[in-house]
């Protein structure tokens, strides 16, 4: 474990927030709970573990993953269901959750997987960091701007861009120009990159411990 990790426990009721925080504290970690993804979102934490009830009819695991990439945030995020169904386990980890556990949690499960988390956290946290960082200048781009990154990066030449896209040569090389300044990237390899990084923020992250086991 590392030291003074601390497990963000979100759950509806008392009861299985007092249990899920009793176990974490047998497990040697620290914990802090909160009714709901808003409360957690209020004053969001910046670093820990997330244990997080996934109740679709309250936004689930997705409405907190979007509340903490729109604050620039990441959190490694373990989901967790009563009844959990096929659909929304895979839906939790499309959002970048890293694992899905049954309600009431089996002590020993819920050892391994906060382990697994532990020891993946730090890398996975650097590139989420970088991804997010790579949306944002991304953000900057104009529609147009945005589709000429997208075949650079698949490996079209200017000439196949014109192309693709119905337009001049010309016109492509001054999107690209008007792309790369907005980016401050000095080369294409440099915009590549950066997108390929913003795509890691949609990608789910690795899965680190399989559903069920």
């Amino acid at each position: 474990m590392l030291d003074g990790t601390i497990i963000h426990i979100v759950a509806t009721t008392s009861a299985a927030r007092a249990e899920q925080a009793r176990l974490c504290f047998d497990l040697g970690y620290h914990a802090e709970i909160y009714s709901n993804a808003e409360e957690l979102l209020a004053q969001p934490p910046r670093r820990g573990i997330a244990l997080v009830e996934d109740l679709p009819e309250r936004g689930g695991v997705a409405a907190l993953m979007a509340g903490m990439r729109a604050r620039g945030l990441w959190l490694p995020v373990v989901a967790t269901s009563e009844t959990p169904d096929a659909r929304a386990v895979v839906a939790a980890i499309r959002e970048g959750a890293l694992d899905y556990l049954d309600l009431p949690l089996d002590p020993a499960r819920l050892a391994r997987t906060l382990a697994a988390v532990e020891a993946e956290a730090a890398e996975l946290g650097a590139a989420q960091h970088r991804a997010m960082e790579a949306r944002m200048r991304l953000a900057q781009l104009t529609p147009r701007e945005r589709e000429v990154l997208e075949l650079l990066a698949s490996g079209a030449s200017n000439k196949m861009i014109a192309r693709d896209l119905e337009i001049s040569p010309r016109t492509v090389e001054i999107h690209r120009a008007n792309m790369m300044t907005k980016l401050n990237a000095r080369h294409s390899a440099d915009a590549v990159r950066l997108h390929l990084e913003a795509s890691f923020a949609n990608s789910g992250g690795t899965r680190l411990a399989g559903v069920g086991g």
